[in-house]
C-alpha cells in the first residue's frame, strides 16, 4: 500500500471514533500538519471528510453514501449461507430461506434434509401466507398500513386442524412472533410437519428474510422440535450480522 493511502485511511479510521483537530490527526500518522493537511483536503474534495470549524474535521457524507450502497448490494442468500449450511449440517434436518417479495413468500434457498423423508418444496415456490413459520416472521415486520393491504387480500383455507381460520387470529399470531422472536408452524399447514422460523436481519433492523427449520412429526415431536429453537435463533443472528445487523 502507498504511503500516502495508508496515512488517508488512518485519518478516515480516526475520526471514525469522533472529530479530530488537525494536531490531533497529525499526530496520529506522525507527520508534519501540512503533509496532513493535504491529505484532509484531498479526503474533502471526494466528500470523505468534512470540515468542522477552522481547525477540526469530522467524516464526511460520502462514507455513508457508500455503506449504504454495499448493504444494500448484499445478496441475503450468499450472506446467510453459510450459516444456514452448518445448521443443516449439524442437525439434519431441512432448512429454508424465505424472502418477502410484493404480497408473496418466496423461498429463495433450500438445504436439504440427510434422513429419508424429505420435503417436496422448492426454491422459487410461494409459501402460504397464512399457515407457513416464514411468512408469519416475514409479515410481522410489515408497516401496518402494508400489512393491512395484505390482511385485505389473503384468504385462510383450512388446511388442518390447527390452521389460523381469519385475520383476527393471524394478527393475534403476528404479535406473539413480534413478542418472542420466532414463528412456528404447528401442523398448520401440512399435519405431518411442523416448523420454527427466525428473522434475518439488515443494518437497520429491518427483516431481510426468514430461516426456518422443518421437521415430520415421525422423527421429532413438538417439544423436541421446539428443543432446537436455540440453534436456530443462534444461526439467524450469524446471518444477520454477516447482512451488517449489530446485535444489541
Amino acid at each position: 500500500m502507498s504511503q500516502s493511502l495508508d496515512r488517508a485511511l488512518t485519518l478516515v479510521s480516526q475520526l471514525a471514533t469522533g472529530p479530530k483537530t488537525l494536531d490531533e490527526l497529525s499526530g496520529v500518522i506522525g507527520v508534519h500538519k501540512s503533509t496532513t493537511l493535504r491529505l484532509l483536503r484531498t479526503l474533502e474534495t471526494h466528500r470523505f471528510v468534512q470540515r468542522d470549524g477552522v481547525h477540526h474535521y469530522r467524516l464526511g457524507t460520502a462514507l455513508f453514501d457508500l455503506a449504504n450502497r454495499a448493504l444494500e448490494e448484499r445478496d441475503v442468500r450468499r450472506a446467510a449461507e453459510p450459516a444456514l449450511r452448518d445448521l443443516n449440517s449439524r442437525l439434519g434436518h431441512t432448512v429454508h430461506l424465505a424472502s418477502y417479495e410484493d404480497g408473496e413468500v418466496i423461498y429463495i434457498d433450500k438445504y436439504e434434509s440427510r434422513h429419508q423423508m424429505r420435503m417436496y418444496s422448492r426454491i422459487g415456490r410461494r409459501a402460504p401466507l397464512h399457515c407457513t413459520a416464514v411468512a408469519k416472521i416475514l409479515l410481522a415486520d410489515l408497516p401496518p398500513a402494508t400489512l393491512r393491504k395484505v390482511l385485505a387480500g389473503m384468504e385462510f383455507p383450512r388446511l388442518t386442524e390447527n390452521t389460523i381460520p381469519g385475520p383476527a387470529e393471524y394478527l393475534a399470531e403476528l404479535e406473539r412472533v413480534r413478542a418472542k422472536g420466532y414463528a412456528v408452524d404447528n401442523s398448520e399447514h401440512e399435519d405431518f410437519i411442523h416448523c420454527i422460523a427466525a428473522p434475518i436481519r439488515g443494518a437497520r433492523g429491518e427483516v431481510l428474510a426468514a430461516v426456518s427449520m422443518s421437521v415430520p412429526k415421525v422423527l421429532l415431536d413438538f417439544d423436541g422440535l421446539l428443543s432446537h429453537l436455540p440453534d436456530l435463533l443462534a444461526t439467524a443472528e450469524v446471518a444477520s450480522v454477516e447482512c451488517g445487523y449489530v446485535p444489541r
